[in-house]
């Protein structure tokens, strides 16, 4: 699977994860020069607390496009050290 925002490829791995729709990628297959921590965090009630990245690709910038749980919830360990994307981003096999 691909991420891919602004025509760059942000991420890519064969092995994701999907829940609720969202295909999380492990955090070794982003392209990091893509990615700058932001300030924005949410929490969901099975997962735990999200943490965020924006995306800066060829001087574009999308605010907050990713997310991935620092520390996730018994519950959710299937996507420790996972991102997952929304905010425009495509994701393509």
């Amino acid at each position: 699977m691909k991420a891919i925002w602004n025509n760059k490829v942000i991420a890519e791995s064969s092995d994701t994860v999907v829940i609720e729709n969202n295909h999380y990628f492990p955090h070794e297959s982003i392209k990091k020069e893509f990615f700058r921590t932001s300030e924005l965090q949410s929490v969901c009630p099975w997962k735990g607390t999200a943490s965020y990245y924006t995306l800066d690709v060829d001087g574009k910038e999308n605010k907050d496009a990713a997310w991935f749980y620092p520390e996730v919830s018994e519950l959710a360990k299937g996507i420790k050290n996972r991102v997952a994307f929304w905010r425009g981003v495509q994701i393509e096999d």
